[in-house]
């Protein structure tokens, strides 16, 4: 064993981390300048291995750590490498690896790095060779010195250190302390025992006369143990018949006493009957309140229904008046209406042929200017052009722009003609809409007076008779939405209370979260996902537990996202079950009637599958808790019972009463069932407000129709007059350019032919006739066209729409609208005042309950003031019983003194005789009294006599017997002890001897390999009786006693040398200080070989060795590595 390698970090000038180099199984030198860190890697190396760092304090462990520049170091490690292919160090591997760590505040060992005490440490080493009693495998810098001035008694104790009898003075110590006890403790029993002997002489003497006064203590004690009883059987009747009176006080106490407390029941019973008849009477009042609103409101509504069926009735009255004047009105307006239309039909052809003649003369005027413009250009043609090309080229011009204007014009055309198709279209499409609205509207107002007036006055009662009976519904309803929403309130608060408060908070927060940054994919707690019967409640809430209150979501970034804001806003903890990252396990259930897997027995959505296989998948419902039992042994599931019994499949068990009462799922359900139920109200209050206004929306879109054909009439009139424009343009170009195409190719002449000639004196007056002509055209046109134009003014805003009118009033008179709606008014007017009737009724049942009510509260009242009144009777008549019941107890506490008291006299006066209890048994108390006066007289004769004199003999007697018999067992112990200190003292005198005399023999021996031809050798001195040997001038002489008085038979060792190995030998005082360093050596290689340790480290040994004994050292280290 050997070490290879030495690793530094921090302790004292070794900052950084050093690893040496692996050392040499052999001998290893370290050399360096001073200040370069020799013996604080000396010290290192101690720091591990040897005890001398150990109880460090705070102080002498920042000495240990570097101080350099820079940081402070906090901590400081020394590891050391060794081989251990020879196993000392019992540990199965070849090379270990020992570490010391040391801070400001700790201090540990690490083996291998795995943490060890120091104890263990200090154990493996001592295992491996290392002796703590031999601490010279190390030699440090200094020991030498030491050593060469240790005195010859030192040197004897260095080598009792070495031969190990620190363990035998230890024991002799603590043996000298054990006997040195026992004899003090014998010295008191002999003074004990002196005084016994003395005081049983005295007591001797005195038995005499104790006898006789033991005689007349014993009448003196049966006197007075038969007074005493007397008085005590006394004390116990009266005390008996205290007690009887005061059980009758305590039970007529009891008995009022719970009157009281019945009239305390009972006035809580009217408070809560009170505070439920105050609830009942508010809501009554408030009822009574919106009853009578509800009246008032009623009546209103009667009063203009009558004020409408009054009007209504005088209308149709001026109705049927109207009726008859529009009829002759009518009949007036037809004849005038017949007129006009009669003359507007004689003068419409008349103004269509004069509006086509007039166009006809129009048209002809236009081509005659045109042939004579033509006629008139063509006459000035020669002096216009230069040529006939030069014309034909200008008149190919002309074409081309008329070719260019013609063909606009017929786009144009064919567009106007698109247009006036599609307007057309229009037209037909309105008059389609038009007569399917009126025939909609007929068949609106067919149905309407047919199924508003037939059904409903058929139907009219029923109605009534199902309003009635809805408005008591709604009515009860509201009360029961009022009270299921107290019960809201309770379930809520029931619910938060039965939920853990960190999870209710958190749910509230998860709730705000998802609400604020509008997080999806959160579906909710596992309690609002499910729904069952309610016979499975207790089973469902046991399995789960709190995991009633984890929350699904969709996936696990959901509830990572959740949880940051939860740690952000503090909001409590939930637990996430994520829908991606939980599977779903096969379970195999067993098929039993009475097992049933209490998974099949929830309601939930199926996507949800995998987080109620987590909680409950593992879990079945057994019949009782013995299937229960069974099914857990034999198939590893999780079993419950109905009643919340649970078995676990590792054998626990788990049950108990469970209170149903504050189930949460309860909760749950009640909170659901009254949700759908106020949205089911929801529903049918919405549904009110369906049906409205058909027949008014067909009437308007008529009207708008009809408006929107008249303005594509006119849009149609004025398209057809643009085409008549542009089919004459059209005309007109074409002439043109036929004439422009015939001219072209001609003779260019200045002159026209006979026939232009002639044509163009005929054109002059033609045009001048044709503009006369269109002049009493127009005339006659535009004189008709007025009249015309009256006419239909007249029809279309006067008499056609008075003809509409007079029709409207007529045909409202005929349906009798207003009779319709006087009849519905009049049911309007029926129903209002069953209403207001039936407000009355309900008014009057509510004031019957209000009036009943508030008799009842008032009886409560009363009954309350009688219940107060009886009850401040009793507290008056306990008061007195109280008094009583303390008089009774204050007797009966002196009763029970009086009792006591004799009692304890009784068993003061000890133990007596047989004859004591009966012999005046039958004697009065004053016959007792006279005779205990005359012994007590008889006693005093005897006051001087010590009354424990044979009780103080025997006690005595026994004490002494008992002391010497410890003081025999003590001499016995103190032989014993003499005889181990004997046993240790000659052991530790062989140890010494045995140890001298190895280490003589190998200081002889090493002296000899140091000093070649010297000898040396060591001397033990002895303690000779009157002999004081002579030693060195110092304190070296013969030794007293020590401190536990023996006289030690070794007081030192002496060293005799001789380096020239002639004449005598020489002692310590008288060697050189090299000659010095040369023994302190040879003694050091001496007990190194004595006990061998498994390697050795010197720090500077040969720093006071002459030259010459210097190869003589490295020769005995290089003989000890081999």
């Amino acid at each position: 064993m050997f070490i290879k390698q030495v690793i530094i970090e921090g302790f004292k000038s070794y900052r950084e981390q050093i690893a040496t180099e692996p050392f040499s199984p052999k001998v290893n030198c370290v050399v360096g300048a001073n200040g370069s860190g020799k013996t604080n890697f000396f010290h290192a190396i101690r720091f591990v291995l040897s005890d001398l760092f150990q109880n460090l304090r705070s102080e002498d462990r920042h000495a240990l750590l570097h101080e350099g520049a820079g940081h402070q170091v906090l901590s400081a490690y020394v590891e050391i490498v060794f081989d251990n292919s020879d196993n000392r160090i019992p540990v199965d591997k070849e090379e270990v690896r020992l570490r010391r760590t040391i801070g400001l505040k700790k201090d540990e060992y690490f083996l291998d790095g795995k943490h060890i005490t120091k104890t263990e440490v200090m154990n493996l080493l001592e295992s491996a060779g290392f002796s703590r009693s031999n601490p010279y495998y190390v030699v440090q810098q200094g020991k030498i010195a030491s050593l060469t001035l240790m005195k010859d008694s030192e040197r004897l104790d260095l080598l009792k250190e070495i031969g190990g009898t620190r363990v035998y003075e230890e024991r002799r110590r603590e043996s000298l302390k054990i006997m040195q006890e026992t004899g003090n403790k014998r010295k008191q029993i002999i003074q004990v025992v002196q005084y016994l002997d003395e005081r049983l002489k005295e007591l001797d003497e005195e038995k005499e006369e104790l006898r006789k006064y033991q005689q007349l203590d014993k009448q003196r004690k049966s006197l007075e143990y038969t007074i005493y009883d007397k008085e005590l059987q006394d004390a116990r009747r009266k005390l008996e018949e205290v007690e009887e009176a005061r059980t009758k006080v305590s039970e007529k106490s009891a008995e009022m006493y719970n009157a009281v407390l019945d009239s305390h029941e009972r006035l809580k019973d009217l408070d809560k009957m009170s505070k439920d008849l105050t609830k009942e009477l508010q809501s009554l009042n408030k009822e009574k309140e919106a009853l009578e609103i509800q009246q008032a409101e009623a009546i209103k509504k009667q009063t203009a229904l009558e004020l409408d069926v009054k009007d209504l009735e005088e209308r149709m009255a001026g109705n049927m008046q109207a009726k008859d004047d529009a009829v002759k009105q009518l009949n007036m307006l037809q004849k005038e209406i017949q007129d006009s239309t009669d003359e507007l039909n004689r003068i419409k052809p008349l103004y269509d042929n004069q509006l086509k003649r007039e166009e006809n003369i129009t048209k002809g005027i236009m081509e005659r200017e045109k042939q004579l413009s033509i006629l008139y250009q063509k006459q000035g043609r020669a002096t216009q052009f230069s040529s006939k090309a030069a014309r034909d080229k200008w008149l190919q011009k002309e074409i081309d722009d008329l070719q260019q204007v013609l063909h606009s014009n017929s786009t144009q055309e064919q567009k106007l003609q698109e247009e006036i198709v599609g307007l057309n279209e229009e037209l037909e499409r309105l008059d389609a809409s038009i007569e399917r609205r009126k025939s909609e509207i007929k068949e609106l107002e067919s149905s309407i007076s047919q199924a508003r007036f037939n059904s409903q006055k058929t139907e009219r009662d029923k109605l009534q008779d199902e309003r009635k009976f809805l408005w008591e519904k709604e009515s009860k309803l509201s009360a029961e939405i009022d009270k299921l929403k107290a019960e809201v309130e309770k379930a809520e608060k029931s619910l938060d209370h039965a939920t853990p408060g960190d999870v209710r908070r958190g749910l509230n927060s998860i709730r705000r979260i998802c609400r604020e940054y509008n997080i999806g994919g959160v579906f909710g707690p596992i309690i609002e996902l499910l729904n069952c019967d309610e016979k499975f409640f207790t089973a469902v809430e046991v399995t789960a537990g709190n995991s009633l209150f984890h929350v699904v979501v969709e996936k696990d970034e959901i509830s990572t996202q959740i949880i940051r804001h939860l740690n952000s806003m503090k909001g409590g903890r939930v637990t996430f079950i994520p829908l991606n990252r939980v599977k779903a396990t096969h379970v195999t259930y067993p098929q039993s009637s009475d097992v049933i897997p209490l998974l099949k027995k929830l309601n939930f959505s199926d996507k949800f599958t995998p987080a109620f296989n987590q909680v409950f998948g593992r879990t079945v419902i057994c019949r009782d808790i013995d299937v229960a039992t069974r099914v857990a042994r034999t198939d590893g599931l999780d079993c419950i019972t109905l009643e919340g019994d649970q078995v676990s499949k590792k054998g626990g068990m788990t049950g108990g009463f469970y209170d149903y009462r504050r189930s949460k799922l309860k909760f749950m359900n009640l909170e659901q069932k009254i949700t759908a139920f106020v949205t089911e109200q929801q529903q049918l209050d919405a549904k009110r407000v369906l049906d409205k206004s058909l027949l008014e929306q067909h009437k308007q879109d008529i009207a708008n129709a009809n408006k929107q054909k008249q303005y594509i009439s006119k849009a149609l009139e004025n398209k057809k007059k643009s085409l008549a424009d542009v089919q004459m343009q059209i005309d007109q170009l074409r002439a043109s350019m036929a004439m422009k195409q015939a001219e072209m190719g001609t003779e260019l002449i200045d002159h026209l032919t006979p026939e232009e000639k002639d044509l163009l004196s005929r054109l002059n007056p033609e045009i001048a006739d044709f503009k006369e002509q269109l002049i009493n055209c127009r005339s006659d046109r535009i004189e008709t066209e007025t009249r015309k134009a009256e006419l239909e003014t007249n029809l279309t805003t006067n008499l056609k729409r008075r003809k509409q009118e007079l029709e409207a009033i007529i045909s409202v008179a005929e349906a009798d609208a207003l009779l319709d709606e006087a009849d519905l008014k009049r049911q309007e007017l029926m129903d209002a005042k069953l209403l207001v009737e039936d407000v009355k009724q309900q008014l009057k049942k509510i004031s019957d309950g209000i009036d009943e009510r508030t008799k009842q509260l008032k009886g409560i009242k009363d009954e309350k003031i009688n219940l107060k009144g009886l009850e401040d009777a009793y507290e008056r008549t306990l008061q007195d019983e109280a008094k009583e019941l303390e008089q009774l107890l204050s007797l009966r506490s002196n009763l029970i003194a009086k009792q006591e008291e004799y009692s304890k006299k009784i068993r003061e006066l000890g133990p007596l005789s047989s004859d004591a209890f009966e012999t005046y048994k039958r004697k009065q108390v004053k016959e007792l009294q006279k005779m205990l006066h005359r012994c007590n007289e008889q006693l005093q004769q005897f006051s001087h006599v010590n009354k424990k004199a044979l009780d103080q003999y025997v006690n005595f007697t026994e004490q002494r017997e008992e002391l010497q018999k410890r003081q025999a067992e003590l001499d016995s112990g103190d032989e014993k002890i003499k005889e181990l200190i004997q046993v240790l003292d000659q052991r530790k005198d062989e140890s010494i001897e045995r140890t001298f005399k190895g280490v003589a023999r190998h200081f002889r021996e090493v002296f000899s390999e140091l000093v070649q031809g010297g000898h040396g050798h060591l001397v033990m001195m002895k303690k000779k009786d009157g002999d004081h040997a002579a030693d060195d001038e110092d304190d070296d002489g013969p030794r007293e006693a020590d401190s536990e008085g023996r006289v030690e038979k070794y007081i030192g060792v002496k060293v005799k040398v001789s380096f020239t190995g002639q004449g005598e030998t020489q002692s310590m005082k008288q060697l050189s200080g090299g000659q010095k360093t040369v023994v302190a050596l040879t003694l050091i290689f001496a007990i190194q070989r004595c006990d061998p340790a498994p390697f050795y480290l010197f720090d500077e040994i040969d720093a006071a060795l002459d030259p010459q004994y210097r190869t003589a050292v490295g020769s005995i280290l290089f003989h000890i590595h081999r």
